[in-house]
């Protein structure tokens, strides 16, 4: 068969290799299948391993040598270059061999003892002068290194590959002419732009941070783990590490980029020209990826986070790696937001959203939240501690994620319930939306008995709902009975708290006093608890309050003159039935009368006939004097 090719006078026919020597072979040595048929004077005036093995057998056989070399670093293509390297031919080193001509070279013993200048001492030279000084050639030396990592690890070569990187990292890159966003090789060593190799003197822009984490990503997941690692003990800030990781695992987890949302393209540098992305496990990447996070809140960080979370839950992570991102995620709960809480089920569970991993999330930030005690009375919301600011944001995104989950026809109530109280309840200042919540529970779940939707009602706290939702729940259909007559005594106490303020208020106006001096007073109030003071300040929903209370007494007024109009007409009634303060005593009104007013009363009570007292009614109602009237 004809010779396959020719490589500086090596060619090869199959699996076998040959040289030019004009001798024959007399030594052949095999790498995993592959035989070179060489010549053992050069080999062994080079290779000491290779000495020692024919001086051991040499004594005990003739004719041709047969030697297994199987463990050598780089395989067949390794030794290839060292044998070239042995019969004078000239080898050219690059990043992408050094590190397998290093480890080859330590193997065969292939010192200057055996040769001056010999194949180690001149790979180790290069590595050293060429490779270290470069961010490019180091970035490609350790992504060739995978498959020599244990010879490579003895050799020190990816501990000196990884501190370089360290290093550069943490220096301006354009002052060494390393590789920069954006202009690749169209940028001059000092960091001016060239033109046909002509320094322009333009500068460009001053890197970010974040110039570095493209290159580092070609890596395996391996190597950037331990580059990680090599970074934090040299002292490089958690924002920038945290960035580099979560850019390495939005490019090789494709589903974690659908939850990120709004991030740029990527930029490509110098090195991405010439390497390729590395081959990953994504479950062995993602529990990696969560063991290298350090440390860190922040909006986009919680959101990285749930997104992590979502893939684990699709790729099935082991529950020590689950359980670490539903920690990480329940300490920074408050800078969560809804939709990014929203993780559908991904098992075999009937429901549409994963609930249990929700409520797992929330058991770890109440473990984490200090015990805030609340105080509150009617009308005013108090803060009186500072870690009550995030326990509210979170039972407001809770009692959202409710509402957004109770469509689901498959959520039990027992679920529904666990979760409204799984906070604490000091954690609500209304429960307008836990209200809300289940109104949409119910709507989606007619099927419901009474007394599941009871158990469901004992969550709220009517006395938390505001004037609207107690409108609301009053003429709500879906609500229980008993629940309904609740919200009507509750609304009925609020309504006459809420018109006994404005009344006070009103009167306020005129004197000479500030028109809220009363309620400024209320919230100057100091409320001292636990060593520290708040200066308790004038509630702004308390006005807004006011104010509807005031549009209500109009409207109760004007219900009141059409009552007087309706009983102007009644003529014909007996007079106990057409007694104007049992008909306003129907309708939740009590007239207050003079007492002119009330011995009208009892003079026409003795009247002979119900036709006489409504005709003696007449008189009475032209009298100058009115009827004064109270809600009260």
């Amino acid at each position: 068969m004809a010779p396959a090719g020719k490589i500086s006078g090596f060619y090869r026919e199959d699996n076998d290799w040959f040289c030019h020597a004009g001798l024959l072979s007399d030594i052949t040595v095999a790498v995993n299948g592959v035989n070179f048929h060489l010549h053992k004077f050069p080999l062994i005036s080079k290779c000491g391993k290779i000495a020692k093995i024919i001086e051991e057998i040499q004594s005990s056989h003739e004719g041709t040598f047969t030697i297994a070399l199987d463990e050598i670093p780089g395989g067949p293509d390794s030794l290839l270059i060292a044998a070239k390297f042995c019969y004078g031919f000239r080898v050219e080193f690059s990043p992408k061999s050094i590190v397998m001509v290093y480890c080859a070279a330590n193997y065969l013993e292939m010192t200057d003892e055996y040769g001056e200048g010999n194949l180690l001492s001149k790979s180790e030279s290069f590595f050293h002068k060429n490779t270290l000084r470069n961010w490019k050639d180091c970035i490609l030396a350790l992504q060739s290194s995978e498959p020599v990592i244990p010879s490579a690890d003895k050799l020190q070569i990816i501990t000196k590959c990884l501190n370089a990187l360290s290093m550069m990292v943490c220096t301006d890159p354009s002052l060494f002419g390393w590789p920069m966003m954006m202009y690749g090789s169209l940028q001059s060593p000092g960091g001016s732009i060239l033109w046909n190799g002509i320094n322009t003197g333009a500068r460009i822009r001053s890197s970010e941070s974040d110039w570095w984490f493209e290159d580092i990503s070609y890596l395996s997941v391996g190597l950037f783990e331990r580059l990680i690692q090599t970074m934090e003990a040299r002292g490089i800030r958690p924002e920038n590490l945290a960035g580099a990781i979560m850019y390495y695992a939005r490019k090789y987890l494709p589903g974690l980029g659908r939850w990120q949302g709004g991030h740029g393209g990527k930029s490509i540098t110098v090195a991405s020209f010439s390497m390729t992305p590395a081959a990953v496990d994504q479950r062995v990447l993602l529990e990696s990826i969560v063991k290298l996070l350090p440390k860190k809140k922040g909006k986009s960080f919680c959101r990285f986070l749930l997104g992590l979370l979502r893939v684990a839950l699709i790729l099935g992570v082991n529950h020590t790696c689950r359980d670490s991102l539903e920690r990480r995620i329940g300490m920074q709960l408050e800078l969560a937001t809804l939709d990014s809480l929203l993780i559908p089920t991904y098992s075999d569970s009937d429901t549409l959203y994963n609930t249990d991993c929700v409520e797992r999330i929330i058991h770890h930030f109440t473990s984490s939240e200090p015990r805030v005690t609340s105080f509150s009375p009617l009308s005013f919301d108090l803060e009186t501690s500072p870690s009550s600011g995030p326990l509210r944001n979170v039972a407001k995104l809770i009692d959202g994620y409710i509402a957004e989950v109770a469509p689901d026809v498959n959520l039990k109530p027992g679920k529904i319930r666990s979760l409204a109280e799984s906070l604490p309840e000091s954690s609500r200042s209304l429960h307008d939306g836990l209200y809300r919540a289940l109104d949409i529970y119910f709507k989606a779940h007619p099927w419901l008995p009474e007394k599941e939707k009871e158990q469901l009602c004992n969550v709220i706290d009517y006395q938390k709902l505001s004037i609207d939702a107690c409108a609301h729940a009053s003429q709500n259909e879906r609500l229980p009975l008993r629940i309904v007559l609740q919200v009507l005594f509750f609304e009925q106490l609020q309504l006459r708290t809420a018109l006994a303020g404005c009344l006070h208020a009103l009167d306020a106006e005129s004197t000479s006093a500030a028109p809220m001096t009363a309620l400024n007073d209320m919230a100057g109030q100091i409320v001292q608890r636990d060593g520290w003071v708040t200066v308790v300040r004038e509630n702004q929903v308390l006005k807004v309050d006011m104010e509807k209370m005031r549009s209500r007494v109009g409207e109760l007024e004007e219900e009141f003159s059409k009552i007087k109009q309706e009983m102007k007409r009644v003529t014909k009634s007996h007079s106990s039935l057409s007694s104007p303060r049992l008909v306003a005593r129907r309708l939740g009104c009590k007239l207050l009368l003079r007492s002119s007013d009330a011995r009208a009363d009892i003079v026409e009570s003795t009247g002979p006939t119900p036709r006489a007292s409504v005709d003696q009614a007449g008189p009475s109602r032209s009298s100058s004097h009115r009827k004064s009237f109270s809600l009260f």
